[in-house]
């Protein structure tokens, strides 16, 4: 139990690194949460900095990589089930954090950045899967939040389907983060079903992440 809470200790303190906010904070003297959608992850980001944007989004994957590969390394010696379940922990603490950061008062992000690169660890083959929904649906539709939000809630399916894992405690923590990161899409929801959610176009992105 006190290597699933040092999982979950560290992951949540990766995930609540806000390098959005820090790297307007630096760079253009600015409160990121101050403009936009008042969001701190890459796509709020790029309206200050497209570098910025796509740095932050490279730095919020990175930190749930790495939760995800702590986790790999201190539960080396467990077994397979015991591992998934560990590394699928480190995910979800890693995108809390994100969404809800320390540092912020708890005002975070919503999180598709950090998924991706926790559940990279996790299984390339689903992230591969999701990334391939996540195209489609935001070619179809123009609208990225719509991509994120099915995305997120077909994720725990391909995990299922693909074999990555059918642990019930492992699909059960997949789960609960892609339902942290549809619910933190709640605004683009609200305007998704009232037809007031904007169309992607190129230059121009109205989702905040």
């Amino acid at each position: 139990m006190s290597k699933l809470l040092l999982i979950a200790a560290v992951s949540y303190l990766l995930g609540s690194i806000p390098f959005g906010y820090l790297l307007v904070r630096i760079f253009r003297g600015e409160d990121v949460r101050k403009i936009g959608s008042g969001n701190i992850g890459a796509t709020n980001v790029s309206r200050k900095s497209p570098a910025l944007g796509a740095l932050t989004l490279l730095l919020d994957a990175a930190k749930g990589f790495l939760a995800v590969e702590f986790a790999t390394k201190i539960s080396a010696l467990e077994s397979e089930a015991q591992l998934r379940e560990m590394m699928a922990t480190a995910a979800l603490f890693a995108i809390a954090g994100h969404m809800f950061p320390l540092w912020l008062k708890f005002r975070g992000g919503k999180g598709v950045a950090t998924a991706l690169g926790g559940f990279l660890r996790f299984s390339p083959l689903a992230v591969l899967v999701a990334v391939i929904i996540f195209v489609v649906v935001v070619l179809l539709s123009r609208r990225i939040s719509l991509g994120s939000i099915i995305t997120a809630a077909a994720f725990p399916i391909s995990v299922w389907l693909l074999n990555v894992s059918r642990d019930a405690i492992v699909i059960a923590l997949i789960a609960t983060a892609a339902a942290l990161i549809i619910v933190r899409h709640h605004e683009n929801i609200r305007r998704l079903l009232s037809g007031a959610e904007p169309r992607f176009s190129m230059g121009r992105n109205h989702e905040g992440k």
